[in-house]
C-alpha cells in the first residue's frame, strides 16, 4: 500500500509572483551585465557600447518595476497583463533585431539577441499563465 503526503495547496498568485521576482532578478543581473561588459564584449558580438549602455539602464529600471510588482501584497491583473505585453513586445523586438539592419551583430551577436528572446518568451508565458490563474 503506497501513501500520497499532500502539501499545503499554493496560492493563486504564487507562480506570478515567484516568476516576477525570477524576472526582476535575471533582468537587475543582466541589465548589470549589459553595463560591465559593454567595451569587453563589443567587438565578439558586435553590439555598441552605444546601444549596450541604454539597454543595461533600462533593464535596470525594469528590474525594479518587475521586483515592485512582485512584492505587492497583491497582484494587480493590470500590472501583470502590462508585464505579458512589454515582454511579448521585447520577444518581438529582439527578433527583429538581428535581421534590422540596424546592428552588424557577429554570429555570437546574433545568437545572443536570440537566445535573449527565448528567455523573455519563457518569462512572459509564465507570467501570462500566473495572471491567468489569478484572473480565473
Amino acid at each position: 500500500m503506497t501513501t500520497a503526503t499532500l502539501s499545503a495547496p499554493a496560492t493563486s498568485g504564487d507562480l506570478l509572483r515567484r516568476t516576477l521576482r525570477l524576472d526582476g532578478w535575471g533582468t537587475g543581473v543582466f541589465g548589470v551585465l549589459m553595463l560591465a561588459g559593454a567595451v569587453p564584449l563589443r567587438d565578439p558580438l558586435g553590439f555598441p557600447t552605444s546601444w549596450s549602455v541604454p539597454f543595461g539602464v533600462a533593464m535596470l529600471g525594469g528590474a525594479l518595476v518587475l521586483l515592485l510588482i512582485a512584492g505587492y501584497p497583491v497582484i494587480s491583473s493590470r500590472h501583470a497583463t502590462g508585464v505579458v505585453a512589454f515582454n511579448s513586445l521585447c520577444v518581438l523586438g529582439l527578433l527583429a533585431l538581428p535581421f534590422s539592419g540596424l546592428l552588424e551583430l557577429t554570429g555570437a551577436g546574433v545568437a545572443f539577441v536570440l537566445t535573449g528572446a527565448l528567455v523573455v518568451a519563457v518569462f512572459a508565458v509564465l507570467e501570462y499563465t500566473g495572471l491567468r490563474r489569478i484572473t480565473g
